[in-house]
């Protein structure tokens, strides 16, 4: 099992807290022994709520079920990228120039590692035969999408142009009578892979650039603006 940054689960570096104050103030223990038992305690606390849940899936399509496994092993995959990065980026970007561009990365892989709770609830909005797409569902997501179209540029429009055209798609699904989940989730399992994509280049860009020099920023900054876009659209697709 791998270890899980505490500081994704509040709870935990509340425990870890509260087991320092007990251990130093009324058990009166060393600090030297509190301080990493409590570190101890709060990730492995964190490592355990982190551990996949394995819930099955209740639902009649098995076309439907095996995308949606699928998805959520790529989700998981994602997730322990963006915490890989965002460790990495930590600790490189460690110059006070830098904590701009530290925190758009950060940011960034944040709302990754979110992406399998997401997931995990719109699983559960799934389940059972009345919770088929409609046609009025998808043409709302695709009305939001159009009305972002207008103030969009360059690759933030080119990736809501992509979204608009699979909602089309899946309302025609929809007007005919069929089961426009798997689409949807199909549609949902391209962008978890691109935003795969950006996740690398993020990667090497930190691992390869200068990154005193203020264009190599900029390109790396620009690519974690990419992948919240990436991430905005992934949010359209999973709140149905």
């Amino acid at each position: 099992m791998k270890l899980v940054n505490p500081l994704y689960h509040p709870l935990t570096i509340l425990i870890g807290g509260i087991t320092l104050i007990v251990g130093v103030r009324f058990a009166r223990l060393p600090s030297i022994i509190m301080l990493p038992t409590a570190a101890l305690i709060s990730t492995a606390g964190a490592t355990l709520l982190n551990s996949p849940k394995s819930e099955s899936i209740q639902l009649k399509n098995p076309a439907l079920v095996k995308e949606i496994e699928s998805v959520k092993q790529q989700a998981n995959l994602l997730a322990e990228k963006a915490n890989n990065l965002r460790q990495e980026a930590g600790k490189l970007l460690t110059g006070t120039p830098e904590m701009e561009l530290l925190g758009f990365v950060q940011y960034a892989c944040d709302r990754s590692y979110e992406l399998p709770i997401k997931i995990d609830k719109m699983v559960k909005r799934l389940q059972g035969d009345d919770s088929l797409l409609s046609a009025s569902e998808l043409q709302r997501q695709l009305n939001e999408v159009e009305a972002k179209m207008s103030s969009s540029r360059g690759i933030a429009r080119e990736q809501l142009t992509k979204l608009a055209t699979s909602l089309q798609r899946n309302i025609q699904l929809a007007n005919q009578g069929q089961d426009a989940r798997q689409a949807q989730v199909i549609s949902l399992s391209t962008m978890i892979q691109e935003s795969a994509g950006i996740l690398q280049q993020m990667q090497n860009k930190l691992r390869m650039a200068d990154l005193s020099n203020y264009q190599q920023q900029q390109e790396l900054q620009a690519l974690s603006q990419e992948l919240r876009s990436f991430q905005e659209n992934i949010d359209f697709l999973t709140s149905y």
